[in-house]
């Protein structure tokens, strides 16, 4: 008898594997209808991981955007599936214990079924509340294999991974190869060794399209036992996110495997909703490399679930060093040579930084660190010379256990900066936190929302929160879009346009003419040491408003932490160079500034 097989509509990570955001609740809700009406999904994966951030970000509420959107799939009967990330929860960070409970209680009570949980490291430590709060919550538990390739993640590290955390409780084993480099002979060697163990353990597999292994593994892995393929759909499929229904639904139903038919017209329904979401403005942040292919993924394994912001970080990158290249009279480099700087670069580091599986967010700090690298050494500097704090805590072992061994260069760092190893628990250095932020919420007349959901937005995602609420982030995204609705070459001119009269005899005139200043012109600044920008980002004195700031007249030492970074997901610490006092602050709270940028001038 034919063996039947699942599938699953992936639709949020479709849109967050492909660019930064993604659509509202009125749009979900319009295209879940059709999506139903497709007849052949048995789960959708609705929420998670990046997606109520994003949410944040574009202005929404998520716990609003999350009902509306899981609604018409519990009605249907459909299971709806998040991803969370064990340790971390829905942030980029450690998450306390009280707030990762309430997270399972409050998901299930907005309509999702299935918590999908992984640790980036792998290190089952970290899923073990997972496990046990999402079946207290009534949530199915499904626990990650983050997949990659190396020579010590193995077929046998991966069987006995999967082992470990069937003891601990779970109900089903999700094999994430979210960076699709998982090679289709050895995922099917996995998912019979897990099945071996245990023949009524649910196996789903997730593979992302990117250096187009996914439909070949899709099939080895189903031959091997796996029970539910994800999938995605036209015009978000290939590229940096999965295979397309179409394609693994024909390899499948000819393989002999029972499969639910799909209706046609509902899928060219989806595809035309989805595209027309991509048109109202979700285009503007989706760049067109990915929706390609690339093999050069095999080596370095970077996820396609941070291509979509990779990409605009690069464009970012690119743009800052071009400035600097600029200004020293050097060629500039194209954003194809620095993708494939970077792409070496993260092969050559990753060993070094004890081959943690690149997944979010640890995915993010291998890059960062790789970027950095790459960023210096066009400028003639050394690697290294900027780690943030989240990376070192990766390193040390505060997020958890590293597959590798650190390379000895790290090793050395870590002494020359009196950094100090750890080997307990993780999750026994974040303290609760929820008793704290509802009194803060108390304070400022805040609704703690139905069951507490505001309360778990406000500690989760703290800073976007804010924003949200106090409306900076939809005004940012409303300015950022009509920003690119506008050719690049007319704002960017417009914005330095200025107009003078300007006499000539007994005539007078009106000109415009370019400005190009900026804020590193040495004529309006004083004379003195000046403590430069690193990297791009947005720019804060602290990470919290109640800290002190340094001001002008203040004496600061070499070393001293004198202001924060925010780039491409994390918070870098800039340290002074110099001893000294602050004669000038070459910025503003919030400002976005590039490499090279003088953020202090130090007498």
């Amino acid at each position: 008898m034919a063996k039947e097989i699942k599938l699953c509509l992936v639709y949020r990570d479709m849109w967050q594997s492909s660019g930064k955001y993604m659509p509202n609740a009125s749009q979900l809700v319009k295209v879940a209808e059709p999506i139903i009406g497709m007849g052949c999904w048995d789960r959708i994966e609705t929420n998670g991981g990046g997606f109520e951030q994003i949410q944040l970000l574009a202005g929404e509420n998520p716990n609003d955007v999350v009902r509306q959107w899981t609604n018409p799939f519990n009605k249907a009967g459909i299971q709806t599936q998040m991803l969370e990330r064990g340790l971390n929860a829905l942030s980029m960070f450690p998450v306390p214990k009280d707030v990762r409970k309430l997270m399972f209680s409050v998901k299930k009570k907005q309509g999702t079924d299935i918590a999908r949980s992984f640790d980036g490291l792998n290190d089952i430590r970290n899923l073990r509340l997972s496990i046990d709060y999402a079946k207290d919550a009534g949530m199915i538990s499904q626990s990650c294999l983050c997949i990659t390739h190396s020579q010590i993640h193995t077929v046998e590290y991966y069987i006995n991974l999967a082992k470990q955390l069937i003891d601990l409780g779970t109900d089903e084993i999700a094999i994430k190869d979210m960076a699709g480099i998982g090679r289709p002979s050895s995922l099917g060697k996995i998912v019979k060794g897990i099945k071996n163990y245990n023949q009524n353990i649910i196996i789903q597999y997730h593979g992302h399209s990117g250096p187009g292994f996914s439909v070949a593994s899709s099939l080895e892995v189903a031959r091997a036992g796996a029970d539910i393929i994800d999938v995605s759909m036209e015009p978000l499929s290939w590229g940096t996110t999965h295979a397309d229904l179409l394609t693994i639904h024909e390899i499948l139903r000819d393989d002999g495997f029972m499969i639910k038919d799909f209706d046609r017209q509902s899928y060219m329904e989806v595809k035309k909703l989805t595209q027309d979401f991509i048109g109202e403005f979700l285009g503007y942040y989706i760049n067109p490399k990915n929706r390609l292919m690339n093999s050069l993924l095999i080596d370095s394994g970077l996820p396609g679930g941070m291509m979509g912001s990779l990409m605009n970080d690069l464009e970012k990158s690119n743009k800052s060093i071009n400035k600097w290249l600029q200004k020293n009279n050097k060629k500039e480099i194209s954003i194809d040579d620095l993708f494939s700087k970077l792409l070496d670069e993260v092969n050559f580091i990753w060993p070094i930084l004890g081959y943690p599986p690149l997944v979010t967010p640890y995915s993010q700090y291998v890059k960062n660190v790789a970027i950095v690298n790459v960023l210096n050494n066009i400028k003639g500097k050394k690697r290294w010379s900027l780690i943030d704090d989240n990376t070192w805590d990766m390193l040390l072992g505060k997020s958890g256990q590293l597959p590798g061994q650190l390379g000895n260069e790290i090793v050395e760092l870590s002494k020359k900066l009196n950094k100090t190893f750890f080997n307990g628990e993780p999750q026994d250095l974040v303290d609760d936190t929820l008793e704290k932020n509802r009194g803060e919420m108390k304070e400022k007349g805040w609704d703690l929302g139905k069951d507490e959901e505001e309360l778990l937005e406000f500690s989760l995602h703290k800073t976007q929160y804010l924003d949200y609420k106090s409306g900076v982030a939809k005004k940012k995204l409303d300015e950022d879009i009509l920003e690119k609705k506008n050719s690049k070459s007319e704002v960017s001119n417009e914005s330095k346009i200025k107009k003078e009269i300007v006499q000539i005899g007994e005539s007078r005139y009106e000109v415009e003419y370019i400005n190009e200043e900026n804020n590193s012109s040495e004529e309006h600044n004083p004379p003195g040491q000046k403590i430069l920008s690193p990297i791009e980002g947005r720019i804060f004195l602290t990470k919290d408003p109640k800290d002190r700031q340094v001001k002008v007249n203040d004496n600061i030492n070499k070393g001293d932490v004198i202001c924060y970074i925010e780039s491409m997901k994390v918070i870098n610490a800039i340290k002074s160079e110099y001893s000294g006092k602050i004669l000038k602050i070459c910025f503003n709270e919030g400002d976005d500034i590039f490499d090279d940028d003088i953020l202090f001038i130090i007498n």
